[in-house]
Order: C-alpha cells, then sequence, then structure tokens
C-alpha cells in the first residue's frame, strides 16, 4: 500500500474493504435530447457536462451545460428538464435555466458543469463559471439563487490550473469535499504570482473541503497523469469531469477522458478521499465507455447517467458493483 490506495483485491486493505468495480447493467433509455432554445438554438450546439437530483416535490431534475450556442461569449448556458420518474424517458423539457451574470464576476458564456447536493432543507448547485468554481442555493430544488460573497460575486475558489471546472460534491466526516478539475495552456504552463509555471502534468483533478461552504481549504491534487492520459480528446489530458462515490468505507473516482462516439472513463478505488494516485495506476480498477458520468443511489438501486455517444443528448441505465479480481 502507497499514499492510503486500497490494495486491489481488498483482503490485504488495512481497512479490509471488499473492493468493487462499476459494470453497466442493462440497456440504456434516453432522458434528455438537443433543446430548441430558440434564438440562442445552433447547428453546432451540444449537451454537455451536466447535473441530476431529485427535488423537494419528489420530481427528478436534470440541468445541462449547452456548450457551441448563439448566447455569446463562450457560448455555454444551463438547460432544465423534469421528470417524475428516474425510469422515465424523455423527460419534459423547462427552458433555459441559467445564463452567467457578469455583474457577479462571472465570465460571459462560461457555464460549465452544475452539480447539486442537498444540506437538510436546503439545495446548493455548486458550479464553473470558466475560471472559478460558485454557488447557489434553493430551498425547493427547482429555482436557485446565486450565493455571493462579500464582494459581491458568484466565486468560491479558483485554481492552481486554468478553467477552474466540473465540481462536484460530496459530505463526509463533517467535511464538504468538493472535486474539480483544471488545465494547464496548451504549453503545459499556468501564471503564478505573475510567473509562468510549467507543471508535470497538463490536467489534473483537485479537491478542497469546507465545514460551512464558505470557506475552502488550499486544493490538493487527488488525481492526474497515468494511463487515463494516454487516450484523451483534448489537449489537457485524461482529468475531465472528476465523480466520487462512497461505498462500504472505499471511495471511488471516475475521470473523464474522451467524449462523443468513443467515450471512455477510467475509475479508481482508495480508502484515501484524497489520494487516487498522481502519475500512477495503482488504484486504478477500470474503465467504462461513457462519458462525463454521475451516479446515483435510489431505491435501494444505482444508475449511472451519461452523455449520448453522438452528443446529443443524456441517458440512463442500471448499473451495479462487482468484486474486482
Amino acid at each position: 500500500m502507497a499514499g492510503g490506495l486500497l490494495m486491489l483485491g481488498g483482503k490485504n486493505s488495512p481497512t479490509h474493504h471488499v473492493l468493487t468495480r462499476p459494470v453497466i447493467d442493462g440497456p440504456w433509455w434516453q432522458i434528455a435530447g438537443n433543446p430548441d432554445m430558440g434564438k440562442y438554438t445552433s447547428e453546432k450546439q451540444q449537451p454537455v457536462d451536466f447535473g441530476i437530483w431529485q427535488a423537494a416535490d419528489g420530481t427528478w431534475q436534470l440541468w445541462s451545460c449547452i456548450r457551441n450556442t448563439r448566447c455569446g461569449g463562450h457560448t455555454r448556458l444551463f438547460y432544465h428538464w423534469e421528470g417524475k420518474n428516474l425510469t422515465d424517458s424523455d423527460w419534459e423539457p423547462r427552458g433555459i435555466a441559467m445564463e452567467a451574470d457578469t455583474t457577479v464576476g462571472e465570465a460571459a458564456g462560461g457555464l460549465q458543469a452544475p452539480f447539486v447536493f442537498r444540506a437538510k432543507d436546503t439545495f446548493y448547485m455548486i458550479y464553473g463559471d470558466w475560471n472559478s468554481i460558485c454557488l447557489a442555493s434553493s430551498t425547493d430544488g427547482k429555482r436557485f439563487t446565486r450565493v455571493l460573497n462579500e464582494q459581491g460575486r458568484s466565486a468560491l475558489f479558483t485554481g492552481p490550473y486554468n478553467n477552474t471546472r466540473d465540481p462536484m460534491v460530496i459530505y463526509d466526516k463533517g467535511m464538504y469535499y468538493c472535486y474539480y478539475a483544471g488545465h494547464t495552456g496548451p504549453d503545459g504552463t499556468v501564471m503564478e504570482n505573475g510567473k509562468t509555471v510549467r507543471k508535470t502534468y497538463k490536467s489534473a483533478d483537485f479537491c478542497r473541503t469546507s465545514a460551512d461552504l464558505k470557506h475552502w481549504s488550499q486544493p490538493v491534487m487527488v488525481a492526474a497523469g497515468g494511463t487515463a492520459d494516454q487516450k484523451t480528446d483534448w489537449f489537457g489530458g485524461g482529468a475531465e469531469c472528476p465523480f466520487v462515490v462512497r461505498k462500504a468505507g472505499a471511495y471511488y473516482l471516475f475521470r473523464n477522458q474522451v467524449y462523443g462516439k468513443n467515450n471512455l472513463n477510467t475509475q479508481y478505488a482508495s480508502n484515501d478521499p484524497l489520494n487516487f494516485g498522481i502519475g500512477d495506476d495503482s488504484s486504478r480498477i477500470g474503465t467504462l465507455p461513457v462519458a462525463a458520468p454521475e451516479i446515483i443511489s435510489s431505491g435501494g438501486a444505482y444508475y449511472i447517467v451519461a452523455l449520448n455517444p453522438s452528443l446529443d443528448g443524456i441517458r440512463i441505465a442500471k448499473l451495479k458493483w462487482e468484486p474486482v479480481e
């Protein structure tokens, strides 16, 4: 064991976790397509990173970042669908849910990757604005209002890499863990304190922790490099859309490499939520042919939600967990 990583097979782990790996268990059904957004509709638009959750009234909500729209700036906004049941197909389109607000410091057209979680009676949406991770809240899980800081900005934090994005949150042992991605410039550098600094990895997954969703720790790099970087569809490497599941005392990271026709996601397991392997594959447990997945546990069953390979909608399948051999 190194760096808190579980020994594959479980029996040699100091905490004796039985490691499992996710397996798609049955056919997919589509819940969302490529929406008509009126004046913002574009022939090039694509539904990409999304959030899915159950609202206070029991309905299921889906917000997706739609990229390559005609909204200007970085071309991205959030679109909304609603479903009565998780197992229903073709959820009802509800229209544009949110656009970037430059008056609170967000980059025009820069909204990315919404993720919603519930804390007591409040729903929180954490999302990217192209440069920072931001926060909004809701009482019903449908209508969200930005949570602004003392400077009147929606940003919680940014960096240490460029394009801070793709956040998700788990709550564990009294702390919120926010996982997110970032990448360097095409030349492998970032700016730090006014200086150009070259990084070993062109992209990485990071985590910050908080007890109150206001004050956040310094970033910890939790995953980068390894074989996931060897097959990617963007210059930054293979650390997009981190998603972490806590199951039976272990932590499972889903880390994305490829969108579209050859979609590919790699999974890792660890007993340390802040270490899934930097530059090595010692915690790697498998791959799935999906892009940007979220994992849902509902009614005693697991489901996986992912992009269509044609990038024209979003789909769901059942998920099961099998022992790692």
